[in-house]
């Protein structure tokens, strides 16, 4: 006799980030971007709006300024933080380590691109539309889940999410904070890559 399924017998078992497999880790990133841009897409279209002009890219070269100087004074800070706070403090658990260290460079292009585009249709470009910079960088904080064991990281995730709606709203293009993310974050990984090459 077969037994029946109950929703009841899911268990939800934590898992620690040394646990995963390269494989799982990248099915779990794959699938959360994937629903990250599908939620951010619908949220759009329930606002009545239309998401192809919401990631049309502008005529305007601006948001490259923006997007490319918001980057380049957030890897100022972000390289001084690490001279500064130690460095247990910026601890992420070991995901970006782990996502980025043996990783081909061609394979961290993609993954910064994807997270870039995903995240800011779904922030800046559904949340923010909603509820403004300063709610958008709250949510953009505690969906970095990996961060709030420390105030530091939480706080400067808060802040470059801030900074991410500003140029948003100064440019009125989303290209902004996607280029800027894009560089963040492929930046971020290139270090990883290489320190733990050396």
């Amino acid at each position: 006799m077969r037994k029946k399924f109950k929703i009841g017998d899911i268990k939800v078992k934590r898992v620690e980030p040394q646990q995963l497999t390269d494989r799982l880790l990248l099915l779990n990133l794959y699938i959360t971007q994937g629903l990250t841009l599908f939620i951010g897409l619908i949220w759009i279209l329930l606002q009545k709006r239309n998401p192809l002009q919401v990631i049309n890219l502008p005529e305007s070269t601006q948001f490259l300024y923006w997007g490319l100087g918001l980057a380049g004074l957030m890897l100022i800070v972000d390289f001084l933080m690490t001279y500064i706070v130690p460095e247990e403090t910026m601890d992420d658990g070991g995901i970006n380590d782990m996502l980025f260290r043996a990783r081909p460079i061609w394979h961290i292009v993609l993954i910064a691109a994807m997270v870039a585009v995903c995240e800011e249709v779904l922030f800046r470009g559904a949340i923010q539309h909603a509820f403004g910079p300063y709610w958008t960088s709250i949510l953009f904080a505690l969906i970095h889940v990996r961060y709030l064991r420390h105030w530091i990281p939480t706080g400067w995730v808060f802040l470059s999410s801030y900074g991410l709606g500003y140029i948003y709203i100064h440019t009125g293009s989303l290209w902004a904070p996607i280029l800027c993310h894009f560089v963040i974050d492929l930046f971020s990984g290139l270090v990883i890559r290489y320190r733990r090459e050396s």
